[in-house]
């Protein structure tokens, strides 16, 4: 299980180090009721290694950051997915659909060998799992958000999935919580994190 190692005000963190250490903080999501994606037929990335992903979160409903910690508890009870670290959490503004509550957004760093379709698949498991609904406007509101925003130095272009994520270099609320659990990372086919984050400030 991975740790929470640092609880600061909301950008409130929620940083993460290891696996394996005791949470620290109130409300610490645990396996005991993660449920497991159910049964298809699970395939491996083309070389079979564990591949560095980054994955966003975020949520605008109901208990937000309870919902995160469930989300990163689910994906932890899978047993080819390896949570590494999670960002702090940050207060931010909607983008594209302002009526709506503001999100806590943060990014995880997990270790994988599952092919990009699959953890695609487990993702929307898990948002479906904790209430999400895609009904509503575009960008609206909704209980949880699970982005893969990098997977390895994969490009995909593909009709369901594109990495890098779109628009990620657009948003400070997904290039800020990278640079806290990277700020060396280059995004593939475009350049440094580093170079996107200037250019927002």
């Amino acid at each position: 299980m991975w740790p929470y190692s640092e609880r600061a005000e909301i950008s409130r963190s929620v940083g993460t180090t290891a696996r394996g250490a005791p949470c620290a903080g109130a409300g610490a999501a645990t396996t005991s009721n993660a449920k497991q994606t159910p049964n298809r037929r699970i395939r491996r990335n083309d070389s079979d290694d564990l591949l560095r992903v980054y994955i966003g979160l975020g949520a605008n409903l109901g208990d937000r950051e309870g919902t995160i910690r469930t989300a990163l508890a689910r994906l932890e009870a899978h047993p080819d997915v390896a949570i590494v670290r999670v960002s702090a959490l940050r207060e931010t503004d909607p983008v594209g659909y302002e009526d709506q509550p503001r999100f806590l957004n943060g990014v995880a760093q997990v270790e994988t060998p599952l092919a990009a379709g699959d953890l695609l698949a487990l993702l929307l498991d898990v948002e479906r799992d904790l209430g999400r609904t895609r009904h509503g406007p575009r960008l609206g509101p909704r209980t949880i958000d699970l982005d893969i925003l990098l997977y390895g130095q994969a490009i995909v272009n593909e009709p369901t999935l594109r990495i890098p994520h779109p628009r990620m270099t657009e948003r400070l609320f997904v290039l800020e919580p990278l640079a806290e659990l990277d700020p060396d990372l280059v995004i593939p086919g475009q350049g440094p994190l580093r170079d996107f984050l200037t250019g927002l400030h």
